[in-house]
């Protein structure tokens, strides 16, 4: 049967090869979505990539260091050499001389009848990990290297640095400041160099300096060494000591700084403050327990 040809068929209906624009428009907000996520996702990788790179150059605290504050420091104070509450576990000869196991079984089991308590909460390994930072504080370190010469630094202390003034090592020197006999022993260059430049220091437990001006107007600083309700003694840098009346005193406060100077820098020069340095790295308890023996 043959089509008529004057016949209108209606236009038959094909499929767009080309996407319309709002199909396309969002085809592209896909694309650019995607492509963000990407970016994103590419970023995070590289900044998580380069955040483990720059942590192999930082010197974070050790584990020990971490559970020693948390645990022990608030008796002991941070580098070991003890406060008001609990005693010096780091410069003391006979808690050097014992055993790890002996100094594992005193964290875990206390000592009856002092303030020493029992940790028993604390595993094995974190007990362990504990006896070994006793021992770095000990100063029983290995391979620091001194970063000057300890022999200039000993002349140093007690000479123009005058730090003998004020402090003792191996029982020479001031009794105004703490004894820096083990000070240095379980310490950096660094830490060392950055406690003596520190401008801004807070004294230790039993080194409160306080001003006093009594009524005929005399001034005097210095390191509390006895105080009641009516008397306060001071000891001055040069090691003298005067005692004052609190009746006769017009004004007396506590100071918020130490007596130990800020001028270091100008004072001394880098070569002269590594020296220094490397001399109280060199002193420790261990050389001190050598040279009573001779």
């Amino acid at each position: 049967m043959s089509a008529d040809s004057n016949t209108v068929y209606p236009p038959v209906e094909r499929a767009n090869p080309y996407p319309t624009p709002m199909f396309s428009f969002r085809i592209s907000s896909l694309l650019i979505a995607m492509s963000l996520l990407l970016c994103i996702a590419t970023a995070s990788f590289c900044r998580a990539q380069d955040d483990s790179t720059e942590d192999d150059f930082k010197t974070g605290p050790s584990a020990g260091q971490v559970l020693f504050s948390s645990t022990c420091a608030g008796c002991h104070g941070l580098d070991g050499r003890g406060s008001e509450k609990g005693p010096n576990i780091a410069g003391s000869a006979r808690l050097q001389h014992l055993p790890d196991d002996r100094i594992s079984s005193i964290i875990s089991n206390g000592v009856p009848g002092t303030g020493m308590p029992a940790f028993r909460s604390l595993t094995p390994k974190q007990v362990t990990t504990l006896v070994a930072h006793i021992r770095v504080l000990q100063g029983k370190l290995a391979g620091r290297a001194l970063p000057g010469d300890a022999t200039r630094g000993k002349k140093i202390f007690a000479g123009k640095g005058q730090c003998s003034t004020c402090h003792t090592i191996s029982g020479e020197g001031g009794f105004i400041g703490p004894d820096l006999s083990a000070y240095g022993s379980a310490l950096s260059a660094e830490a060392i160099l950055k406690a003596i430049l520190n401008p801004i220091r807070i004294a230790p437990p039993g080194y409160k300096s306080a001003a006093v001006t009594t009524a005929d107007g005399t001034h005097a600083e210095g390191v509390v060494r006895n105080e009641d309700n009516f008397s306060v003694q001071l000891q001055q840098t040069d090691g003298s000591f005067h005692f004052f009346q609190k009746s006769d005193v017009r004004s007396f406060e506590y100071l918020d700084r130490s007596l130990m100077p800020t001028n270091y820098k100008e004072q001394l020069s880098a070569t002269e403050l590594n020296d220094l340095a490397s001399y109280l790295m060199s002193v420790g308890p261990a050389k001190e327990a050598q040279a009573s023996k001779h």
